[in-house]
């Protein structure tokens, strides 16, 4: 028996795409054949992309390394990359600018001859229709964020231009499309009425449920991580409002890659210690988190995708028993809302309130408590992975069979 392929294409690494690796499993294990297109870029997680991929010795990958020791190519891609910016008013390359790797993407891809092609960011959503179109199979689209807005809402700046244009061209071309938050999936239909977008949550295994870590301690521990560690991503805030509160027994630990410039501004903002973390693989996320009391999801409104986006985070938080503590996003609040018990929300730049809410936490355990151990049981009974899949596997059944 000939098991159907599947190809899945990302633009960079493979470690810090968990969607596409959830996806990924859950294709092997429903016996299609998994083939994987990625580049690797950051010298700290080449060695995580192989330590996933030597697990999976079932998955096939093909990968294009331009990493800092990869000079010569890593200049010879920008190269063309900029190339593709200057003649843009005359010769429209979109593809390429979108994605310095295209050329070579999509002939790996169309190498492949997959059933179907599923690309996991914008940049190689032009890679899986035309390797699709080439081998006359089919192809899906899954948006974790709403790109055209992930930079600016300015309609007339080049990444939204950009963005629209390979949005415009692609995605009426595709076979099933997926997106990350209830929003996000809104903000597409009301662009492209066709599309019939599926929510799939960015949710992750029970199996790596942690056991919960009541607090009976005095410290309380608040915890936010993403890749890198950067500024304007709410962390003004937090650092404002233990300033305010001044309470040695809180602790502030973020974790992620850090510049050093961004570690002496941070620094510089709060008058207490900052706790920082470095990259962890993403099995070793969540025992990590649940040494934490509070799981921070400071996410701003601007631009658009920011303020209806369902990051990682929170269900990283939710599956490690964290309480949340929210930005007041459309996405967030109305998560909340539906969510009650997990957590509390804060208007956004409003540090005063953030500081009430931080100290009224820190006063009353049995409220935090109650928190994350309801954090905990919405991860297993509703968001989690063992229950996403199986909508995100009818799909792939229905358009590929």
């Amino acid at each position: 028996m000939q098991f159907k392929k599947v190809c899945l294409i990302t633009t960079g690494h493979i470690s810090s795409n968990p969607r596409l690796l959830k996806e990924a499993s859950s294709l092997s294990n429903a016996g299609y054949e998994v083939h994987i297109v990625f580049t690797q870029y950051l010298e700290y997680l080449v060695a995580e992309d192989f330590k996933i991929l030597s697990i999976h010795p079932d998955w096939k990958y093909s990968n294009f390394l331009w990493t800092p020791i990869k000079k010569t190519l890593r200049l010879k891609t920008a190269l063309v990359q900029k190339i593709t910016k200057w003649i843009y008013p005359l010769i429209r390359l979109n593809e390429l600018i979108i994605n310095r790797n295209y050329n070579w993407q999509l002939q790996r891809a169309i190498e492949i001859k997959a059933d179907l092609y599923i690309a996991h960011n914008l940049g190689a959503l032009p890679v899986a229709v035309n390797a699709a179109k080439a081998n006359k199979t089919k192809c899906g689209f899954d948006a974790e964020d709403f790109h055209r807005n992930e930079i600016s809402d300015d309609v007339n700046s080049f990444d939204v231009r950009l963005k629209k244009y390979i949005e415009d061209e692609y995605l009426k071309e595709i076979d099933y499309f997926t997106a990350a938050s209830p929003l996000i999936a809104n903000a597409y239909r009301e662009l492209y009425p066709q599309l019939n977008p599926v929510v799939i949550n960015n949710v992750f295994e029970i199996r790596n449920q942690p056991k919960i870590n009541t607090n009976k301690n005095n410290v309380l521990k608040l915890f936010w991580f993403s890749q890198t560690i950067g500024r304007n991503r709410g962390l003004e805030d937090i650092i404002s409002a233990l300033n305010q509160i001044e309470n040695p027994l809180m602790e502030l630990h973020l974790l992620g890659k850090l510049a050093i410039e961004d570690a002496k501004y941070f620094n510089k903002l709060a008058n207490f210690e900052i706790r920082y973390h470095k990259p962890v693989s993403p099995a070793q996320i969540f025992n990590l988190a649940s040494d934490f009391d509070l799981g921070l999801a400071l996410e701003l409104n601007i631009p658009l995708n920011r303020n209806i986006c369902l990051t990682n985070k929170i269900f990283t938080y939710l599956v490690s028993g964290l309480a949340i503590l929210a930005s007041n996003t459309a996405a967030q609040q109305d998560f909340l809302q539906e969510n009650k018990n997990i957590g509390e929300l804060y208007q956004i730049g409003n540090t005063k309130a953030l500081a009430d809410i931080i100290t009224k936490l820190f006063n009353n355990r049995e409220q935090l408590n109650e928190y994350k151990r309801n954090a905990l049981e919405s991860a297993k009974s509703k968001y989690n992975w063992e229950f996403e899949k199986q909508k995100f596997i009818k799909i792939i059944n229905k358009v590929i069979n």
